[in-house]
């Protein structure tokens, strides 16, 4: 972090440039805020996702520069290995199941309506469990493009669709 203009900034390289993604008032309530997640991502690095392609955001905490001092990294996240069975909870593999099935069957991803009909949930619920299958890379998809997900995990990883 930078102190500017009586601000605080955010700087992360990306890609090989330093960019500034945040700055916040120091005694904000957003100020606050935004140094408790980079303390949290200190601890465990945090998958986010942008412009379609998974990311791992890394942050380093400067103990020697006095309070609050931050290195932000983005390198893209590894991808599944496909031999691998990767880990997920029952609900999200019932999603990735009707995923895989649906699109067995219509020969095109389903529509975010498509899944709120089969599972009877709101559409913010079936957007947040897109956005989590996505950020641990379950799934892609492709920003702004209609029936764009495609399933990461091998089939025969998948429970059976109840």
């Amino acid at each position: 972090m930078e102190y500017r203009n009586r601000r605080e900034w955010v700087f992360a390289d990306f890609d090989g440039v330093r960019e500034g993604f945040a700055n916040f008032a120091s005694s904000s309530a957003e100020g606050k805020e935004l140094r408790g997640n980079l303390y949290a991502a200190a601890k465990k690095p945090l998958r986010s996702v942008f412009g379609g392609r998974v990311f791992l955001l890394k942050v380093r905490v400067y103990e020697d520069f006095g309070e609050d001092a931050f290195e932000v990294t983005i390198d893209p996240a590894p991808k599944l290995d496909p031999a691998v069975a990767p880990s997920f909870t029952p609900k999200q593999g019932q999603y990735l199941a009707y995923i895989y099935n649906y699109t067995k069957i219509h020969r095109v991803a389903p529509a975010e309506s498509d899944l709120e009909r089969y599972f009877r949930v709101s559409p913010p619920s079936i957007h947040d469990m897109i956005k989590t299958l996505e950020r641990n890379g379950l799934i892609e998809r492709t920003p702004g493009k209609a029936r764009s997900i495609r399933l990461m995990v091998n089939p025969e990883h998948l429970p059976k669709l109840e």
